[in-house]
């Protein structure tokens, strides 16, 4: 069965209510308070937690969903944190360039919205988490360009299950639905964009939405190697620091968890805050080195977003997803959930799960020297190729790993 969450006493009996608030740092997150409000509830006193191996044989043997517990978050060696260091000051400037491209790109695509006024600001929303330290920096880009305050709030989103209804629901209340933007750091091949799409819809559709209507499916990637998206800072699949690490990088908030018996109908998602692991915190030092940067940068950032605004069709184009379906079946895994596409998401597969190997484009340089690292450490093979249209692709199979799960988030059948 899948490991069971203990609940200690004097944790409250959570009861729908539409007075949910988001939370807040310090309280929840080691983000100031006007970073960021998570669209959460707290389960920071809650045991979620199990080792990899036995999660997954949960999840592939009772057919338990990923998200309804989480993996043993990775403490990083020294040597991983002072290469985790060098490479945040590597990148910065690019990662500054990218920030203010999309942030731009994104205000300029607001103004043109039908109905919107010069007054009208978009509203940020985040996916939890990969999304909120960038949705962080976009905010602080607004503030260094243009001198206004974005809001900014986390929202869950589980393959499989779509997005937190009840989240969206608030944001409804607090918010025109036409003036939220969704931000997520990167892209792989597309799933979450895909999700979100078919979950919104879905939503707007249904009864529990009381007829709101406007929520604009389309996200906001720094990055976006798979071609999934319109709006974004590049295309390049470069390392972006953040998804080196877990929580320590994103205010030391846990994955986002759903499960019946904790969430009930009308609540929000849940995750953890892990207060305990404040000194080895580096969100601050992520967000500031960058910050530090956005000065320089600023010129290049703005021609970046002209050339993209002007450019005439900026569909996606679902390279990416065409990518993935050929490794897929050249490897012989025939299931694209198993090929995780780009520097952010094999940093996932290492981070997380139990991969089988590494598909690393020949050349590819120091943007990977962390995840060889990471591969090393796990006894993972990295296979130099050739024609990557990545830098990297993490793969996983279901015949070697128990840590395999499909678009629904339950187990590969074997």
């Amino acid at each position: 069965p899948a490991p069971s969450p203990r609940t200690p006493a004097g944790v409250p009996d959570r009861q729908a209510s539409p007075m949910q608030e988001p939370l807040r740092g310090p309280d929840f997150s080691s983000y100031a308070a006007d970073e960021v409000g998570w669209l959460l509830q707290d389960f920071s006193e809650v045991t979620l937690e199990a080792p990899i191996e036995e999660r997954e044989e949960a999840i592939q043997g009772g057919g338990a969903h990923y998200a309804e517990s989480l993996p043993i978050e990775y403490q990083p060696s020294d040597a991983y944190q002072d290469l985790f260091r060098s490479a945040l000051q590597t990148s910065a400037a690019r990662i500054a360039r990218a920030v203010g491209a999309v942030t731009e790109t994104l205000l300029a695509e607001h103004q043109d919205r039908p109905g919107r006024g010069p007054d009208s600001r978009p509203v940020l929303v985040s996916l939890a988490r990969a999304g909120t330290p960038v949705g962080v920096l976009m905010r602080r880009w607004a503030q260094h360009a243009h001198g206004i305050d974005l809001p900014h709030y986390a929202i869950s989103i589980v393959r499989g299950r779509g997005i937190d209804t009840a989240a969206l629901r608030w944001l409804a209340r607090h918010h025109d639905p036409v003036d939220v933007v969704f931000v997520d750091g990167w892209t792989g091949k597309g799933a979450i964009t895909r999700e979100l799409a078919a979950a919104i819809e879905e939503f707007e559709a249904s009864e529990a939405a009381g007829g709101v209507r406007g929520f604009d499916p389309r996200i906001a990637v720094l990055a976006d190697p798979g071609g999934c998206v319109a709006t974004y800072g590049t295309r390049d699949d470069f390392l972006i620091p953040s998804a080196c690490l877990n929580s320590t990088v994103s205010g030391l908030v846990s994955r986002t968890v759903l499960r019946a018996d904790l969430v009930r109908p009308g609540q929000f998602h849940g995750a953890k805050f892990y207060r305990e692991l404040a000194d080895a915190d580096l969100s601050a030092l992520f967000l500031d080195t960058v910050t530090a940067r956005f000065a320089e940068v600023a010129d290049a950032a703005a021609r970046d977003a002209k050339e993209l605004l002007a450019t005439p069709h900026r569909a996606p184009t679902w390279e990416g997803w065409a990518a993935v379906e050929r490794i897929s079946e050249e490897y012989g895994i025939h299931d694209v959930n198993l090929v995780k596409p780009g520097v952010g998401e094999t940093s996932r597969v290492l981070l997380r799960r139990v991969p089988w190997k590494v598909l690393a484009r020949c050349g590819a340089g120091p943007d990977l020297d962390h995840v060889r690292m990471l591969a090393e450490q796990r006894g993972v093979p990295v296979e130099e190729v050739d024609d990557l249209p990545y830098s990297c692709v993490g793969l996983i199979h279901p015949r070697y790993t128990r840590a395999a799960t499909g678009a629904d988030g339950r187990a590969v059948a074997q």
